[in-house]
């Protein structure tokens, strides 16, 4: 008898690959439906023969970077869906989803980084499902790429079809990018213009540099030299106390 479940899940749920593991974990087994994120974690309507497998399938191989801290499945109405699909998501008024937080650049995006004939060669922001900031680019939840400071960067033909292909690993990754689209690096001086290098030939001069990341700003100088640490210790009133 097919049977049809509505299934409830919160924790590090978002930003984790979550979606893309269920559609294909449902394509596989043959379950028709819908997964969504929302702001109290995400929903899952799933019908047909192996629902009760896919239940618990969904919970006990669950994307490495996720982890669960509720858990709700119960019987619902039966529709007939005849395909599952990834749905817009749900915005309510209050949240109490986790964020995961920023990850580590992974092994096959390292290879890609590193390879002249990929298109993300030295591309400094690359990233995928299982990998890249999180935390750091979230405005508000449900963590969709319109609600992340991505969302005024256009993906291009290439990142886009990568982001809507359910067998690769940026299958809605919300900060997919690539040189053709996605955030650049540039070296500015104090005054705001821009200048050729990347800032080698400053630091080996004793210069400060404010690096901009996802999160925030670091501040680089080459440690080694006396004169650059004592700047910075004025500049941040730090005296003789460590850097953060």
């Amino acid at each position: 008898m097919t049977s049809a479940y509505i299934i409830h899940l919160n924790g590090i749920v978002q930003g984790v690959g979550f979606r893309p593991y269920v559609f294909r974990l449902a394509q596989e087994m043959n379950i028709k439906g819908w997964v969504k994120n929302s702001s109290h974690g995400i929903y899952i309507h799933g019908e047909g023969e192996e629902i009760e497998n896919f239940y618990r399938r969904l919970i006990q191989e669950i994307p490495p970077l996720a982890k669960l801290t509720s858990v709700e499945c119960r019987e619902t109405k039966y529709y007939g869906f005849d395909q599952f699909k990834i749905i817009e998501s749900e915005n309510e008024e209050e949240s109490d989803v986790l964020i995961s937080p920023d990850i580590a650049t992974c092994k096959e995006c390292l290879t890609e980084l590193s390879d002249p004939e990929n298109h993300r060669y030295h591309y400094p922001f690359i990233n995928c499902t299982n990998c890249g900031p999180r935390y750091t680019i979230i405005k508000d939840v449900p963590y969709d790429r319109s609600l992340t400071t991505m969302a005024s960067f256009s993906m291009c033909k290439t990142c886009f079809q990568e982001y809507k292909d359910p067998l690769n690993r940026r299958f809605h990754a919300q900060p997919v990018a690539c040189p053709k689209c996605g955030p650049v690096v540039q070296l500015l001086n104090h005054q705001g213009e821009e200048i050729p290098g990347l800032g080698i030939e400053q630091l080996l001069s004793g210069e400060i540099i404010a690096v901009k990341g996802i999160g925030g700003f670091h501040l680089v100088c080459d440690a080694s030299n006396s004169k650059a640490v004592k700047s910075l210790r004025q500049r941040k009133e730090r005296g003789n106390k460590p850097f953060a």
